[in-house]
């Protein structure tokens, strides 16, 4: 932990959003830690300069094109320089690691993730999808390699402040809150012709387009929603979702006796990302603080599933189980990214989902293998609907 003078931080995916805050934050806090490895899929230009200003010991780099672009342009750099998914599990499993801050962007995390946890490291994850697609086989991982999982979404994090120091058994329910999005008071017909560069400004987050357009879905709350029920063992009538466009109030936990707590703050995500890296203490953070007065009132409304369905749709894959998360979460990698082409309309994203949903090949107990093969088989299937519905 960043406690440690003398903490080892590998980031994979340090050329995205969640990336690059985390350098920000350990270029601010002053603690002296060694960047160990640092990690990109395409950008090897962002990595370049972030090896300038950083010199970690290593890099890696998923696309091939792309690694041989950075040995080209960096050889200056004397550090192992590793490609493909092999070179960014080794970078994961690296036993010098104190700390592996997981911020790879979809199904492309799984294998890192669990490479980390297989070494027993601390990781901070921000790569959702990952429980989403393995939860079954992850989370029994961490147990038997003695990891820890931390999660670096504000709404976890939250949910885990609000349980320190409580007795398991009291939790009743978590309620996990929503912006509702750039559309929150679109009407379906709205809906039907919103375009990408709409979606892309989320009102309150600044975020990846990915992530961002998942937020306008709806879909990245049901994300959060799968992850919650594997982090915290809950049963799916033990999870909430409440809109509160404001953003202040990014989760709460309510116990058996009705009190309920909830963990506020502007929105950022430094605060979750460095918690993780700190956790369970606190480090002095230069951000601006609440004014509540100045703030005026804090709404709360429930989600509209009918507009929205790809909420409903995380609920149906906790009660399936076994491997509809993988199914799911590549048949919406596939849409958002024809959606964000142009090739594919707004509300065509769940259905998307949905049809591989309903035709995915089901494995009620899968093992590593069939939840790679279960995705390959889903985006065929996902990207054969999109091409059948495109503009």
């Amino acid at each position: 932990m960043l406690d440690h003078q003398s903490a080892s931080i590998t980031v994979l995916g340090s050329t995205g959003s969640i990336g690059t805050q985390t350098l920000d934050i350990l270029e601010r806090s002053g603690k002296g830690h060694t960047l160990r490895w640092i990690t990109c899929n395409t950008r090897w230009q962002d990595l370049a300069e972030q090896v300038r200003r950083l010199s970690p010991y290593g890099v890696a780099i998923r696309d091939e094109r792309a690694w041989k672009a950075f040995k080209d342009a960096m050889p200056e750099f004397k550090g192992p320089v590793l490609c493909g998914d092999e070179g960014i599990c080794q970078a994961a499993a690296d036993q010098a690691n104190a700390v592996v801050l997981s911020a790879m962007v979809g199904f492309s995390g799984v294998l890192p993730t669990m490479a980390a946890i297989k070494a027993g490291h601390t990781i901070g994850l921000a790569n959702k999808e990952s429980l989403v697609s393995a939860g079954s086989i992850l989370m029994p991982a961490v147990d038997t390699y003695g990891a820890t999982l931390l999660a670096v979404d504000s709404e976890h994090s939250a949910i885990l402040q609000c349980v320190i120091g409580e007795h398991r058994d009291d939790l009743e329910k978590v309620i996990i809150t929503a912006s509702g999005g750039p559309f929150r008071t679109h009407s379906k017909d709205q809906l039907q012709s919103v375009t990408a560069a709409q979606a892309l400004k989320h009102p309150n987050w600044d975020m990846g387009a990915k992530i961002t357009i998942d937020s306008a879905t709806l879909m990245n709350k049901g994300f959060e929603v799968i992850e919650a029920f594997w982090l915290f063992g809950l049963r799916p009538d033990q999870i909430d979702v409440v809109v509160h466009p404001q953003s202040i109030i990014h989760s709460m936990v309510q116990f058996i006796d009705g009190s309920v707590k909830a963990q506020m703050g502007v929105p950022t995500m430094l605060v979750p990302i460095q918690y993780a890296l700190t956790y369970p203490r606190r480090h002095q953070l230069d951000i601006p603080r609440m004014d509540l007065a100045s703030m005026g009132q804090l709404t709360f409304e429930s989600p509209d599933i009918e507009r929205f369905p790809c909420l409903a749709i995380a609920y149906e894959v906790m009660r399936r189980g076994g491997s509809s998360g993988a199914a799911v979460n590549a048949a919406n990698e596939i849409a958002v990214a024809a959606f964000l082409q142009g090739r594919l309309r707004f509300l065509d994203i769940p259905a998307t989902i949905e049809h591989v949903l309903g035709h995915m090949e089901y494995v009620s107990q899968p093992s590593l293998e069939d939840i790679v093969h279960v995705d390959e088989a889903s985006r065929s299937l996902a990207l054969d609907f999109t091409q059948r519905h495109q503009l």
